[in-house]
């Protein structure tokens, strides 16, 4: 019974140790006119599913949610959003050539089809970011005509 004790004092412990290591949840400046809604001007639901299920991750627009002031949960969001904007970020689109743009779109279209975008579990915290086959459908055949 002690050895637990000990265990959940040193526990508590780190997970207040923990809170002293934040992460930075400042959003890059950017350029609004490179954005790829401002560029490729989908129609209005494409922008509404983009923005509910792609926006956090993968452009300079993330909003944190609550918990990413707790660490270590804040640690793993932090990773998602720097992986996400290394692989596509929307608010540079702009800056993309034409193959770039090209490739990226085969790439969101191949990672929805799979099921990889967005990444297992983000919808349990953003249920409004959930893709049903319809929503997969527009934006597959909207990605394809950028291509």
């Amino acid at each position: 019974m002690k050895f637990f004790r000990i265990f959940f004092i040193l526990l508590v412990a780190l997970f207040v140790l923990a809170q002293f290591f934040t992460i930075d949840k400042t959003n890059p400046k950017f350029d609004q006119k490179l954005d790829l809604i401002s560029i490729e001007n989908p129609p209005q639901d494409i922008v509404q599913i983009l923005r509910n299920t792609c926006y956090d991750c993968h452009s300079n627009e993330t909003v944190w949610p609550w918990y990413s002031n707790i660490a270590p949960v804040s640690w793993l969001i932090e990773k998602h959003v720097v992986e996400g904007r290394d692989n596509i970020n929307f608010s540079e689109w702009g800056e993309y050539d034409q193959e770039d743009k090209a490739y990226a779109a085969e790439e969101i279209i191949e990672e929805i089809e799979d099921g990889e975008m967005p990444i297992p579990g983000y919808d349990i915290t953003h249920p409004h970011a959930k893709l049903d086959n319809v929503k997969k459908e527009k934006l597959i055949n909207w990605f394809k005509s950028l291509q």
